[in-house]
């Protein structure tokens, strides 16, 4: 099964409200013939739109390919929130890696957040930024270790933008019983991901990036050069940057046993009164719960709720995913569960075992930056710049990147999926406990 066509029409976005909300650049032509660059990069999502920016600006010749349109994948459809740090809590990373590695991470973290803040600002890109994530523990227990946590940020890391938060104060900031406490960080918060993929396409298309869109990369001959193959062209590249995470499917075995797809879905409600909204959260900060099986959700700037929730295994979306995401927001928010809902949508991301992204030199001009596994708005965009300078021979963050850790899938590519149906039904049963 092909997963760039399981669920998707080639070249059509999916009927998101992102999609709905915002208006992107012409469509770039299909990529035919003998073509020859310096650069080609593979997937225009986060990943790939900031890799084609940052070596444009070095003087590279950059060619862009997508199997279907500029921030088709989970760029353009994901639940909009920019978090700090790494997907790993520091803790686990100190562990993982050592202090002194755990520290150059979370640097690397806050500075994914600052390139997207920058980036938007700089270039006054349509899509906002809104500060402020709450962290909700869905279980009591939970509460004092994140309250501890937020306190080793402050005291051990000097980050001075998260806090605690207590149920009461939760109560009031997210309109739902089901909280016990949390934390706040202000150092992170929201923006509409489209359109941010868009402003840094236009970006990419202004400095002289050879866009090609609706062409699938069929092959790729590992040498010096590359080659990279579509269905109508053939591109001599002198180096490649992989950035596919989870619409990888088998160009590439050795990040395919590493990093998986999963799909995940988000529904947007019909708009609600200003008083209605500001009810169910606050100071429109975004929110994200404890549960391993993530609620996530903010609202839109027309005042809708957009809930990313629910799960499901293989490829196939399922048929009905507003009822799929209606069963956790009427969890969370009982008094929406008989609220319209006008847009529900799916997408694919890509996750490793060790929820770390897996960053690797295939060769010494094959470059793979994927599976940020959920926390991929703000360091796939930096995860492209830090490609982008490795191969113009700044490789210190890649390679500090590349040197984290993330295993193989037992079982690699084949027995993946099933694999992580039982680990997935399993952590489902431990968030109901």
């Amino acid at each position: 099964m092909d997963i760039l066509t399981s669920n998707d029409r080639v070249g059509e976005y999916p009927s998101s409200w992102y999609a709905a909300t915002a208006k992107g650049p012409a469509p770039f032509p299909a990529a035919e013939g003998a073509l020859a660059c310096n650069v080609c990069v593979v997937g225009a999502g986060f990943t790939g739109l900031s890799a084609a920016v940052i070596l444009a600006d070095k003087g590279y010749d950059v060619i862009l390919l997508d199997a279907h349109r500029v921030g088709f994948g989970a760029s353009g459809r994901n639940g909009g929130q920019v978090g700090t740090g790494q997907r790993v809590e520091q803790d686990a990373l100190e562990k993982m890696v050592g202090k002194e590695t755990a520290r150059e991470l979370w640097d690397i973290g806050l500075e994914s957040v600052q390139l997207v803040r920058d980036l938007i600002k700089t270039h006054d890109m349509d899509c906002g930024f809104v500060d402020g994530i709450i962290h909700a523990d869905h279980r009591s227990r939970l509460v004092p270790e994140n309250h501890s946590y937020a306190e080793k940020l402050r005291n051990e890391y000097g980050y001075d933008l998260i806090r605690s938060i207590d149920r009461e104060e939760m109560r009031h900031l997210v309109g739902s019983p089901a909280y016990h406490g949390g934390t706040l960080d202000m150092g992170g918060g929201h923006t509409h991901p489209l359109r941010f993929a868009f402003g840094l396409a236009k970006l990419a298309a202004e400095k002289g990036v050879r866009i090609f869109e609706r062409s699938k990369v069929t092959g790729l001959t590992e040498a010096e050069p590359a080659k990279v193959t579509t269905q109508n062209a053939e591109i001599t590249a002198d180096y490649v940057v992989l950035a596919c995470n989870g619409y990888l499917g088998h160009l590439q075995g050795r990040v395919a046993a590493r990093v998986m797809p999963i799909n995940n879905f988000i529904a947007a409600t019909e708009p609600m009164s200003e008083a209605d909204a500001e009810a169910l959260i606050r100071n429109n900060y975004a929110v994200a719960d404890s549960k391993f099986v993530i609620n996530y959700f903010r609202l839109s700037e027309d005042r809708r709720m957009l809930f990313g929730g629910g799960e499901s295994y293989g490829y196939r979306f399922p048929k009905d995913i507003a009822g799929l995401v209606r069963k956790p927001m009427s969890e969370i928010y009982p008094q929406l569960k008989d609220i319209r809902i006008d847009y529900a949508w799916g997408g694919t991301l890509g996750i490793t075992m060790n929820r770390m992204p897996h960053f690797e030199r295939l060769r010494g001009n094959i470059l793979s930056a994927s599976g940020y596994s959920g926390h991929g708005v703000a360091m796939a965009t930096l995860g492209g710049k830090i490609a982008a300078e490795a191969i113009a021979g700044q490789a210190e963050k890649f390679d500090l990147m590349a040197n984290v850790p993330t295993p193989r899938f037992p079982g690699g590519a084949a027995l993946r999926s099933p694999l992580l149906v039982l680990a997935m039904l399993w952590f489902s049963l431990r968030d109901k406990l």
